[in-house]
C-alpha cells in the first residue's frame, strides 16, 4: 500500500457504493484515513467492513446532505476524533424519475427534489465542514459534477450527450459547479482548492448501470484533485483528461 496520504482524512459523502466507494478505495489505498459517509449507517458500514478487508483505514460516519441535524453531528464527530479534515469529495447526488421527462412537463418538486440533494446539500455539507477544512495544512474540496452541468455541452446539438436533456439534474449540476467557482473565489488565499470534477458516463445506480466506464474510470478525476499539489488549481472543471468546458 502506498502511504503518500498517511495522516490525511477524508470524508466522502454518498460513499458506500458506485463512484463514491471507489474514490474512499482508491484514497485509502494511498494511505488516507477515509470517512465513509452514508445515509443508512448498514449500509456504511458494510462498505467500510469491505475497505478494512484491504488494510485501508475505514470508518462510518451517518450522513444525510438533506439532513443538517446529521451534517453538524459528523463535523462534530470529525472534530473530536481527529481535530480536522483534509479532503471532503461532495459524491452524493441523485437522479429523479420525473426528470426523464421533456423540460417543459419536469413537475417543479422534481426540480426542488433534485436541488435539494444535489445543491443545496453539497453546500450544506462544505459549509458545516469548513472550519475543519481551514485546520488541515492542504484542504482540498472535490465537487462531483458531470458534464451534463456544462452550458457548452448541453448547447452543442453535436455533443455526445445532447439527447440527455434532463432538466433538474443538469442544472443542478450547473449550479454546482457555479459554486465551486465562487468558493474557490473566497477561499484563493487560503491552502483550499475547490474543484468539480467530471466522471464521465459511469456505470451506476443512478443510471441503471448504462454508462459504459467503469467505477476504477470514474474515480480518477475526483482522486485526482482530492491529492492536488500546492501549486494545483482551483476553481476548475476537469475530467481525467483536463478541463472540462463551462
Amino acid at each position: 500500500m502506498s502511504e503518500d496520504l498517511k495522516g490525511k482524512v477524508a470524508l466522502i459523502t454518498g460513499a458506500n457504493k458506485g463512484i463514491g466507494f471507489e474514490i474512499a478505495r482508491q484514497l485509502g489505498s494511498r494511505g488516507a484515513t477515509v470517512l465513509v459517509g452514508a445515509r443508512d449507517i448498514g449500509r456504511g458500514e458494510e462498505a467500510a467492513n469491505k475497505l478494512r478487508s484491504n488494510q485501508i483505514d475505514a470508518r462510518t460516519i451517518q450522513l444525510d446532505v438533506i439532513d443538517q441535524k446529521t451534517i453538524d453531528s459528523a463535523g462534530k464527530q470529525i472534530e473530536s476524533e481527529f481535530g480536522k479534515l483534509d479532503i471532503l469529495v461532495n459524491n452524493a447526488g441523485i437522479v429523479s424519475d420525473g426528470d426523464r421527462l421533456p423540460p417543459s412537463q419536469v413537475d417543479i418538486e422534481t426540480l426542488r427534489h433534485t436541488y435539494e440533494t444535489n445543491v443545496f446539500g453539497v453546500f450544506a455539507v462544505t459549509k458545516a465542514l469548513l472550519p475543519l477544512l481551514k485546520k488541515s495544512k492542504a484542504g482540498r474540496i472535490v465537487n462531483l459534477s458531470s458534464g451534463l452541468g456544462s452550458l457548452t455541452q448541453n448547447s452543442d446539438p453535436n455533443s455526445e450527450f445532447a439527447d440527455f436533456r434532463y432538466l433538474a439534474y443538469n442544472s443542478s449540476k450547473t449550479a454546482l459547479n457555479a459554486i465551486t467557482v465562487v468558493l474557490a473565489g473566497e477561499l484563493k488565499d487560503t491552502p483550499i482548492k475547490v474543484n468539480a470534477a467530471d466522471p464521465g458516463f459511469t456505470a451506476t445506480d443512478i443510471n441503471q448501470h448504462r454508462g459504459y466506464r467503469t467505477v476504477e474510470q470514474g474515480a480518477i478525476a475526483a482522486v485526482r484533485l482530492a491529492t492536488l499539489p500546492d501549486d494545483g488549481s482551483s476553481g476548475g472543471f476537469f475530467n481525467e483528461n483536463g478541463v472540462v468546458p463551462w
